[in-house]
């Protein structure tokens, strides 16, 4: 006879549909499921506990102290291994703070499975239904409508044999082109509920779908760059791939074609490269005739950079057109949609075949950016300069110097600006997604320093991020799990990113001339310092120029010699 109070019934080989839930992610190759529990887990916890007890093979169940972080640790994850994770809230309360880390997932194009539990719906009479006033409190008519702009696909559990197929569905369609989140409601009477424990570890019933470009769309790009006279490429969401940031890399080199990071949430080309002409597509813009806007939600900023009537724009990644935004009006003469490493690869071997031709233009081209970059560059470098108070590009500076020759991961969120930095590897740079939804990098770098214990991941932001991103929790988190990341705050008591968006719409306005714009400020300022020292990380204060590399050394050296978070704040003008 069925024991309710157990996951596994050895004899009838059943399980809770909580238990199963677990066996079925793993079977998806799922290592992580970062959670948030409720009254809604006891299925799940028992499920979890009885697995344990038997030496069940299961994905690694994680508490995480505040949703926000277990939503920014799943795309942390992703971002490093590629491989989509698991996330399980409580009800409706939780899934609502994890809603922010959700709609920053979809923007990002980053796939996680999205779970929480529902209130039961039944009163009595049904093993799992309410017992506590909460039950009652926390019923909604419609609770997926907290993350359903967020997620490409989403349905409530209604019967516990659906568990298998409906993870299968779930995690096909996270991993198909354009990736996204997915969320599936768990009602708690539902997962108390068993199902025959066949077939849960068997290989995925349905697999993902990518997108490939046509060989007549790559060929007709490859012909529209090779004979432009001014070409330009702009990329914001990085390369794609491995073997795509490889591709841009010798591509840009070959045709000495200048590429720019406008607003770049990932690197797609080396900071140094001879042809990188920094985040300003200002003038090459409007000098184009050809423009490949490589995987960008926003190419340029449209009342600034204008592109002349006549160029050619082509649009290239999952998703060009960015469906998912309803109004988004960059023009694209041709849209190709592909896997962005893919389509890079290709298209620099589409236009190998044609670098015998066209050598004059290319001469040209690379003398004009011989002439220009060094302004460029120069320009950076004064912007980077030791200053009392500090500036976010002095910082970069100095972190770019600590990190040298390092295998290193950069976040920023309103932290250091790329151009200082000296980074050359994929993947080796994060900025926050566009979604804006602040909080983002300190959890992110929890996530990607749980996929490589080893690697340097640093995660830089503004005293307000740092305060979004429920620090107390995420401290927590690190040293629970022993990951070893580098935190810098860039502390301007303030959020400027507010104060730079009122100036630049009223540059003459009462708020600029004002000695303190309202709604701005964050003082007085916490001692950032002793939040970190709370949960036993190293920690310093930084004030002046001259101190800051000796912090960061200092720093790196625990992180290497104790295995433990270090924090750096450091305070800027």
């Amino acid at each position: 006879m069925l024991d309710r109070s157990a996951g596994i019934d050895s004899d009838s080989g059943v399980v809770t549909a909580g238990a199963a839930l677990f066996t079925r992610l793993k079977a998806l190759g799922v290592d992580y499921v970062f959670c948030n529990s409720g009254t809604d887990f006891p299925p799940i916890i028992e499920g979890l506990a009885e697995a344990a007890a038997k030496d069940v093979d299961l994905p690694e169940a994680i508490v995480i102290p505040h949703e926000h972080a277990a939503l920014g640790m799943a795309h942390g994850y992703y971002l490093a291994t590629g491989e989509a994770q698991a996330v399980i809230l409580h009800t409706n309360v939780g899934l609502a703070n994890g809603s922010i880390g959700a709609i920053n997932a979809a923007t990002d194009q980053i796939p996680m499975i999205l779970m929480s539990g529902r209130t039961p719906v039944m009163e009595k009479g049904r093993f799992g239904a309410r017992t506590v006033p909460i039950g009652w409190g926390q019923e909604m008519r419609d609770q997926t409508a907290l993350v359903r702009e967020a997620c490409k696909w989403d349905y409530e559990l209604r019967f516990p044999e659906q568990i298998g197929p409906l993870l299968d569905r779930a995690h096909a369609i996270a991993n198909s082109s354009p990736k996204a989140p997915v969320y599936l409601s768990l009602p708690r009477e539902v997962l108390c509920e068993t199902v025959p424990s066949d077939g849960l570890l068997d290989g995925p019933s349905m697999r993902p779908v990518s997108s490939s470009a046509s060989t007549a769309d790559i060929e007709r790009t490859a012909r529209l760059l090779a004979e432009a006279r001014s070409p330009l490429i702009i990329a914001q969401r990085g390369a794609g791939s491995e073997a795509g940031f490889a591709a841009l890399t010798k591509l840009a080199a070959d045709w000495s074609i200048p590429v720019c990071q406008w607003w770049a949430v990932a690197t797609a080309i080396a900071t140094d490269h001879p042809c990188y002409v920094g985040a300003d597509p200002l003038p090459w813009i409007g000098e184009a005739d050809v423009i490949l806007v490589i995987d960008s939600l926003a190419p340029w900023w449209p009342d600034m950079h204008v592109p002349a009537a006549d160029a050619k724009v082509v649009h290239l990644g999952p998703d060009p057109l960015f469906s998912r935004f309803p109004v988004r009006t960059f023009r694209s003469d041709l849209s190709i949609g592909c896997e962005t490493g893919e389509g890079l690869v290709r298209l620099e071997q589409a236009m190998r075949e044609r670098l015998s031709r066209q050598v004059g233009a290319r001469m040209r081209r690379r003398e004009l950016l011989e002439k220009r970059i060094p302004a460029i560059r120069a320009k950076t470098k004064d912007a980077a300069a030791a200053s009392h108070p500090m500036t976010k590009a002095f910082v970069s500076k100095c972190l770019s110097d600590a990190i040298a020759g390092m295998d290193a991961t950069v976040l920023s969120e309103l932290g250091c600006p790329l151009d200082p930095i000296v980074l050359k590897r994929h993947g080796s740079w994060r900025q926050e997604p566009h979604s804006g939804g602040l909080g983002w990098s300190f959890p992110c770098a929890l996530g990607m320093q749980l996929a490589d214990r080893e690697k340097l991941i640093v995660a830089t932001m503004g005293d307000g991020s740092y305060m979004f991103a429920n620090p107390v929790a995420c401290h927590q988190i690190a040293e629970a799990l022993e990951l070893p990341l580098l935190i810098v705050v860039l502390n301007n008591t303030e959020w400027a990113a507010v104060r730079h968006s009122v100036a630049g719409l009223y540059p003459d306005g009462y708020a600029a001339r004002a000695n303190r714009m309202p709604l701005t400020s964050l003082q007085p300022s916490p001692d950032f310092v002793k939040i970190a020292e709370a949960s036993r990380a190293w920690a310093v204060k930084v004030d002046t120029a001259d101190a800051l590399p000796r912090a960061l050394e200092d720093a790196i050296r625990h992180i290497q010699e104790k295995r433990s978070l270090a924090l750096v704040e450091v305070t800027i003008g």
